[in-house]
C-alpha cells in the first residue's frame, strides 16, 4: 500500500498533544547551540513522535531526521510537511557578525519559516527572542510581567532583529489563519554562549555606571530547552518569559564573583563605549551598557502557572558562567589575548574607556596618512 499524500498526513498530524497524539517537531538551527540541545532533548522524549532537524550542516543527533538547507530557502516548506510544531532557533546573534548581514539572515529567515510552516500545514511555531526586548530602563517594575510593553530600542546588539521577529510573530496569525505562534524570551542566557552580557564577567573589573541600578537574572540553556519543550507540548502558549527565580543585586554579584567594581560617570562610560564601537575597536555598541545599568528582570508567571520550574538558581548559573570564562580576558567588550590582558592589568577597563579619546585621535591620524 502506498504512503498517504504528505498534505493528508499533515492534516492528520494536526491533532494536538492534548488530543492524545505525540507531535512531530521540526527544529531549525538544530546542529549547534540551543538548537542542538533541544533536538537531543526532544528526540529522547517519549512524548515526541519524531524530530525533524533543519540546518546548513548535519548535527550529531542520529535519532533526528536531517534536512540540510538554509532557512531562507523557500524549499523548507516541503521539509516541514508532516510536522505539527516548528521551533525556529536558526538565528545569528554573533558579536562578530556584520550587522546588516545578521539582520538580513535573522529577519528573512523568520519570515520564510513562518510562511513555510503555514504552507506546510504546521499548526504552531515557537520562536525564541530574549527578555532584552522589554528594554532596560530605570522605571522598570521588578519583576516585569509577560504583558509588559516592549520598550527596547535597536541600540543594543541584535535587539533590533529581535524586535522585528516579535512583530512578525504578532502579525503571523493574522496573515496565516490557523497558525499559532508562541514566543519564548529568556533572561541572560548562559551555557556555551558568548554575548556582550556574558563578556561583562570576563573583565578585570565590573563596570558600574554611577547612579545606575544593576540587577541580574540569568537563564541556563537547560532551563530554556525545558521551557521550549513545554511550548512544543502546548502546556503553555502565548508570550513567555523564562529565567531563574528572582534576581541578584550588583553587590551580591560582586561578592559571589570576587570581581571588584569600577565606577564611572554615565557620560564618560556611554561616550567612550560609543566612540570605541564607532571606530571598530569593540564589538558592542553603547546600547549594550543599558542592560548592565537598569533592571529587566522577568517573572515567568505563565510558565510557573503551567507547572514549569527553573532547575537552576541565579547563583548556580553565575558560578557556571564564571567557570566558563576562566582564562578569557575582555576589556570594554573586546576579547584580548593573554599577553594583551597582562599588559592591561587590573586597570585595563579604565584605560580602555578613559583613553577612548586618545584612541580616536590616533585612528583619525592613521586614516589621514
Amino acid at each position: 500500500m502506498s504512503s498517504p499524500d504528505p498534505q493528508v498526513r499533515a492534516a492528520r498530524n494536526r491533532t494536538t498533544p492534548a488530543g492524545g497524539r505525540r507531535p512531530v517537531v521540526a527544529v531549525t538551527g538544530a546542529a549547534t547551540g540551543v538548537g542542538a540541545l533541544l533536538t537531543e532533548r526532544l528526540a529522547a522524549s517519549e512524548e515526541i513522535k519524531q524530530v525533524v532537524a533543519v540546518d546548513e550542516r548535519r548535527g550529531e543527533c542520529d535519532a533526528a531526521e536531517w534536512h540540510i538547507l538554509d532557512v531562507r530557502d523557500p524549499a523548507i516548506a516541503e521539509k516541514l510537511r508532516g510536522a505539527d510544531v516548528v521551533v525556529h532557533l536558526a538565528l545569528d546573534l554573533d558579536l562578530g557578525s556584520d550587522a546588516a548581514a545578521r539582520t538580513a539572515y535573522n529577519v528573512r529567515g523568520t519570515q520564510t519559516v513562518l510562511t513555510a510552516a503555514a504552507a506546510a500545514g504546521v499548526h504552531r511555531v515557537v520562536l525564541c527572542t530574549s527578555a532584552m526586548v522589554y528594554g532596560a530602563l530605570p522605571d522598570n517594575e521588578l519583576p516585569l510581567s509577560e504583558d509588559a510593553e516592549l520598550r527596547a530600542t535597536a541600540e543594543a546588539t541584535g535587539v533590533g532583529d529581535l524586535l522585528e521577529i516579535e512583530r512578525l510573530a504578532r502579525r503571523a496569525p493574522r496573515a496565516h489563519p490557523g497558525l499559532n505562534v508562541t514566543v519564548v524570551r529568556p533572561a541572560i542566557l548562559v551555557g556555551g554562549t558568548d554575548t556582550a552580557l556574558t563578556r561583562y564577567f570576563e573583565s578585570p573589573r565590573l563596570l558600574v555606571v554611577t547612579g545606575s541600578r544593576p540587577v541580574w537574572q540569568f537563564c541556563h540553556v537547560e532551563d530554556l530547552c525545558s521551557a521550549l519543550e513545554y511550548a512544543v507540548l502546548e502546556k503553555v502558549e502565548g508570550e513567555l518569559a523564562v529565567g531563574c527565580d528572582g534576581w541578584l543585586e550588583q553587590e551580591e554579584v560582586e561578592e559571589l564573583s570576587g570581581i571588584r567594581r569600577m565606577e564611572l560617570p554615565s557620560a564618560v562610560a556611554l561616550g567612550a563605549a560609543a566612540r570605541l564601537h564607532r571606530i571598530g575597536l569593540t564589538p558592542s555598541p553603547a546600547g549594550d551598557l543599558a542592560y548592565t545599568m537598569y533592571p529587566w528582570v522577568v517573572s515567568g508567571s505563565r510558565l510557573h502557572d503551567a507547572g514549569w520550574r527553573a532547575r537552576w538558581t541565579n547563583e548556580e548559573v553565575l558560578a557556571e558562567l564564571l567557570e566558563e570564562v576562566t582564562g578569557r580576558h575582555t576589556v570594554a567588550g573586546r576579547r584580548l589575548g593573554r599577553k594583551d590582558a597582562t599588559a592591561a592589568g587590573a586597570a585595563g577597563a579604565t584605560v580602555a574607556l578613559l583613553g577612548a579619546a586618545a584612541v580616536v585621535r590616533r585612528a583619525r591620524k592613521a586614516r589621514r596618512r
